[in-house]
């Protein structure tokens, strides 16, 4: 019986000891190592890849933002987003898809009605924007419907709009498009891109200095 006993308190004891360690060492130790990397080594990102503009936060350039005036860069739109209706405690907004297949009535009804808006403010009295040049990211909402990105060619599209509605030139404009827009990762993975905050934020510096 005496044995039983001490080897019941042996087990405990060596499972609590391996608790403690284990606790120590992956609950401490290690999130404090991985945080200390990802400070010394990726600042940025390791705080949410801030973006700042006349010293405050703005964004992320990771998340797209809405609402947007047309003075500005439209970015890709956002029909898979949802308000938190559980919690109404927090002004959460969902991200998601639409989750439309490609032959939805709906979807198709959507896309033609925003190609048809996509049209309208993008053209100027001198430039009439050609449907057939509106670039499925204009009419199309990314998987998470947060996607801070827009191809080069929506970007290229916008413009005429942004030159006339800032009273700026349309090659100013196509110039800043052209310093914002990052080749694919690695010069093969991904597609060529803008992020629309980065140029919004360029283009009111751009309208300041005017």
């Amino acid at each position: 019986m005496n044995n039983s006993v001490t080897n019941t308190a042996r087990l405990l004891g060596a499972g609590l000891r391996a608790l403690l360690v284990l606790t120590l060492v992956t609950g401490v130790l290690y999130p404090l190592a991985v945080t200390g990397i990802a400070q010394g080594l990726f600042p940025g990102k390791a705080n949410g890849s801030e973006v700042r503009a006349d010293g405050q936060v703005v964004g992320s350039s990771l998340i797209g933002q809405q609402g947007y005036s047309l003075d500005c860069f439209q970015p890709r739109p956002a029909n898979g987003l949802g308000e938190n209706t559980v919690n109404t405690q927090y002004k959460l907004i969902l991200s998601g898809a639409t989750n439309l297949s490609a032959d939805s009535r709906k979807l198709v009804e959507s896309v033609r009605a925003a190609k048809v808006e996509v049209v309208k403010d993008n053209s100027t009295a001198g430039y009439r924007v050609n449907p057939a040049d509106v670039p499925a990211d204009a009419v199309t909402s990314s998987g998470s419907g947060l996607d801070p990105d827009i191809s080069p060619r929506y970007a290229a599209l916008q413009v005429h709009r942004v030159a006339a509605r800032n009273h700026l030139s349309v090659t100013e404009v196509r110039r800043l498009v052209d310093r914002h827009t990052e080749g694919r990762t690695l010069g093969f993975m991904g597609e060529p891109r803008v992020n629309v905050l980065a140029l919004n934020i360029a283009l009111r510096d751009l309208v300041t200095k005017h």
